[in-house]
């Protein structure tokens, strides 16, 4: 692709812990697709397929962690806690911590409002990332880099942590910060019917503050509460309406 520098990419595989075999598609997963409008190269491909691969892996990889974990805790508390630890606002500060903000190929307009910074646009970059160690060396190493970055994480959250009731949680924030209560929309469900993964949005005010996944709807809304809470901290007093 050549679009990356080689040095660059060998600093970010140091700070991953990981050497590739093939570099080049560690370069994949930091382009964004905003760096392809800019480009006439129909070689280079943003990533957007990375982002969908390591999403999947990731959330294997957790729940392996989770299932050894926590070896008494039933599937519903499992899905919360990885609803708890794979999520944006996590990822994002996973990439944070190894600055990947900073190797991202962005477009002109990402780049001047702030996209290295952005959550959403790091989050996908992150995963995108994970995908790129496992094509390059199979589960087994994407498994030791998950384990490696999650591991402070999974040590700072309890099962009393993940047993708590975003959904409640989130209606007493919002009816003090904006006097109503949030609404959730689904905005999609895919795959068969026996496998159904559901995705659902908060709205608060119209706004749409947070997104989750889930196999039940309630699954997802538990998710997406989680993310909007984590989203109101961030803003903090400046969100009161």
């Amino acid at each position: 692709m050549q679009a990356a520098n080689k040095t660059d990419l060998e600093e970010l595989a140091l700070r991953l812990s990981y050497t590739f075999n093939d570099i080049n598609i560690l370069e994949q997963a930091l382009v964004h697709r905003s760096f392809l409008n800019e480009k006439v190269d129909q070689n280079i491909k943003n990533n957007e397929r990375l982002e969908f691969l390591g999403d999947a892996v990731l959330s294997a990889a957790v729940s392996h962690l989770l299932i050894k974990k926590f070896p008494d805790a039933d599937e519903g508390r499992l899905s919360k806690f990885r609803a708890r630890l794979v999520n944006e606002n996590t990822l994002a500060k996973l990439a944070m911590a190894i600055e990947l903000g900073k190797f991202l190929l962005l477009g002109k307009g990402e780049e001047l409002t702030g996209g290295r910074e952005k959550p959403s646009i790091l989050s996908d970059a992150y995963e995108a990332v994970i995908a790129a160690v496992y094509l390059d060396g199979g589960f087994e190493k994407a498994f030791s880099l998950v384990s490696r970055q999650f591991s402070v994480i999974m040590e700072e959250v309890s099962m009393a942590e993940i047993s708590r009731d975003y959904k409640t949680e989130l209606q007493e924030q919002t009816q003090e910060l904006f006097k109503v209560a949030p609404t959730y929309e689904l905005v999609s469900e895919t795959g068969p019917e026996h496998n159904k993964i559901f995705e659902v949005e908060v709205l608060i005010k119209g706004e749409r503050f947070g997104k989750g996944h889930g196999k039940a709807k309630k699954e997802a809304e538990q998710q997406a509460a989680m993310e909007t809470l984590e989203r109101l901290k961030r803003q903090g007093s400046g969100v009161r309406g």
